[in-house]
């Protein structure tokens, strides 16, 4: 599905934000990126649909090197790379439904999608994922009406009307509650899993990647310092990820998730278990 060989990336000022990453996704395998800020996470990311010009190495997508690949074939590639943003990059002054058939824009003639002219398919596609995610009824609202939570599912699911391979997921939830966290981190999986998507999903909530995320790669100063399961995550790791700190309450929280409560209805039970773990 995705595979990085040694992807680096030197911005222009010579801070080298990328050093020599080879990771590998497959087919409907969701992974959690972590690590502290300017590590290289949301670097990673852009660069693997070109958001971001990679300085080196490879980006193989169902197999083309996406490094190679000139205006028209990236045009080509990113309708099957979805992005969700941390800021929601909404058009604002738009409608919840034509925020959604931006999504189809990759797929639209040019006279069709600046007269707004959407095949009837696109628009009942777009009808069905408003109601998959929690919005039926809400398609004639201005994006500014709406709250973060509800901005982050129409931005979901934008990225879904590509029909993508593969998600790109960054920073869903930093500028959500806890709850509406848990509710979109939910979300996004459930969709994976009925999609059989793919998806990098960049989290900077420890505890909340490994309730969700089964496989964590850690990033520090811009290489991979730990790939693995989210139950490996212990004190020692943490350290390598984020540099000396007491991580007594981030694995307790986390060792109170493996103990099972991990059912995600069972909302009360797991707050419950975690305050008293902190």
């Amino acid at each position: 599905m995705l595979e990085l060989r040694q992807l680096e990336k030197r911005y222009a000022t010579g801070d080298l934000a990328l050093k020599g990453v080879s990771l590998r996704v497959e087919a409907g395998e969701v992974l959690g990126l972590i690590g502290p800020s300017g590590a290289g996470k949301s670097t990673l990311i852009r660069c693997v649909n070109r958001l971001v010009e990679p300085s080196a190495g490879q980006i193989i997508f169902d197999g083309q090197d996406i490094t190679q690949l000139n205006a028209a074939g990236l045009r080509r590639v990113r309708r099957q790379i979805g992005m969700i943003f941390q800021e929601y990059a909404l058009v604002e002054r738009l409608s919840v439904m034509e925020n959604l058939l931006s999504g189809r824009l990759g797929y639209t003639g040019f006279w069709a999608s600046w007269l707004r002219r959407f095949a009837d398919d696109d628009v009942a596609q777009a009808y069905s994922l408003l109601d998959r995610v929690g919005l039926s009824g809400m398609e004639n609202k201005r994006a500014d009406a709406l709250s973060g939570g509800q901005r982050q599912r129409v931005g979901i699911a934008r990225a879904l009307m590509q029909s993508p391979k593969l998600l790109l997921v960054d920073e869903p939830t930093a500028s959500l509650d806890p709850k509406t966290s848990r509710q979109i981190m939910r979300l996004i999986l459930e969709l994976c899993q009925e999609r059989g998507l793919a998806a990098i999903v960049n989290i900077h909530d420890v505890v909340l990647a490994t309730e969700f995320l089964p496989r964590i790669v850690g990033l520090r100063a811009g290489s991979i310092v730990y790939d693995g399961s989210a139950a490996g995550l212990d004190h020692a790791v943490l350290t390598n990820i984020y540099g000396d700190e007491d991580w007594t309450a981030i694995t307790q929280r986390m060792q109170a998730t493996a103990r099972g409560l991990t059912d995600h209805d069972d909302r009360a039970a797991r707050d419950r278990a975690f305050v008293a773990a902190a």
